[in-house]
């Protein structure tokens, strides 16, 4: 078997050299941040330094950002004792806090109420890509976050929630962003860290590691680095159509992530694929990486209109910026003569 092709982007993207740099050189920052001195201050520069990366890439030069442990605890903050209205196409972390009544349509979600919202920006599974309205309530930015043009301070978003991992960055960190002036409730208290809004010490080391990686993010996509990608997730889609032409893309015809391809084999489950695709050399995913593990169809599929058979039977590919048309093709391949000798067996 030769190298190992990593296609699962979407569940956490391989950390960027310029985030291992930046956390190996945090390493010696030996100050807490919180404190007063000269290695408490030169702790601190670290974090506000990532915190101006941050902005800048999300567009958000008006805006507040705190820092978490995770896009998970970012929900958390940003949801918990609100009363708010989804799709039920969220992912598990937003979906723990809202109601998930919000209808859709030809794969949009359908505001009434945007001040008593929650919509994603684009889905994790997926790929479709939302519209959102203007006075939103909260957003879960995070497939989004570097793959796609966004300047939070124009969307009228009220908070967004993104995450360090999904863009090079290291696991165990993420943020919520907020104009300023925004009253955000803090749920772990004690020293007051993060303007009172999140308490505990900072993560230097994994913040300094987010804020070099959405540095070099915003760069690929100003660089064009996205568009190209878009055009390996088409030689994949049309390779496999190619070839299979009872397995669906869904999605197919809307806006979508440039990275994502969620195809259904009807009947062959998604579970079994990931595993075959993992024996012949190529990591992807049944769905979101947090409920992959689990053997269930997929909600957000479900919801989108697909039976329970067809939702169990998807897999998720998602490519990145290191991903080579090389590898596209040869994961084509190796699919399809997976997906022969399955229907061979099931005819």
């Amino acid at each position: 078997m030769g190298p190992r092709t990593y296609l699962d982007y979407n569940a956490t993207a391989p950390l960027r050299p310029e985030a291992r740099a930046a956390m190996i050189a945090a390493m010696d920052a030996v100050g807490n941040p919180s404190s007063v001195h000269s290695e408490g201050r030169a702790a601190k520069a670290i974090v506000e330094r990532a915190r101006q990366q941050i902005s800048d890439a999300l567009g958000a030069a008006g805006s507040d950002i705190v820092f978490t442990s995770s896009a998970t605890e970012s929900a958390a903050l940003a949801l918990a004792g609100r009363d708010l209205h989804a799709a039920p196409i969220e992912h598990d972390a937003v979906a723990a806090w809202v109601t998930p009544d919000l209808p859709l349509k030809e794969g949009q979600v359908q505001v009434s109420n945007a001040g008593q919202s929650c919509v994603q920006i684009a889905n994790s599974e997926t790929g479709v890509i939302q519209k959102l309205p203007s006075g939103l309530a909260v957003s879960d930015l995070t497939q989004g976050f570097g793959k796609l043009p966004l300047a939070f301070d124009w969307t009228g978003i009220r908070m967004g929630l993104v995450s360090g991992h999904k863009l090079g960055g290291p696991k165990g960190v993420g943020a919520v962003v907020f104009p300023q002036g925004t009253d955000l409730q803090a749920q772990i208290k004690g020293g007051g860290q993060e303007m009172g809004r999140r308490s505990g010490t900072e993560n230097v080391i994994g913040i300094a590691g987010f804020g070099a990686a959405a540095e070099a993010a915003a760069r690929d996509l100003a660089d064009g680095v996205w568009e190209r990608i878009t055009e390996l997730r088409i030689i994949l889609e049309n390779s496999l159509a190619s070839g299979a032409n009872q397995t669906i893309c869904v999605g197919k015809g809307l806006e979508r992530l440039p990275n994502t391809s969620c195809f259904i084999t009807s009947g062959w489950k998604g579970e079994t694929q990931v595993m075959a695709m993992d024996l012949a050399g190529f990591a992807v995913s049944a769905g979101s990486a947090c409920s992959s593990g689990k053997v269930r169809a997929s909600g957000v599929l479900q919801a989108m209109g697909y039976s329970e058979t067809e939702a169990s039977s998807a897999i998720r590919v998602s490519l990145g910026p290191e991903t080579t048309e090389g590898q596209v093709l040869r994961f084509a391949q190796a699919w399809l003569k997976a997906e022969q000798k399955w229907r061979a067996r099931a005819a």
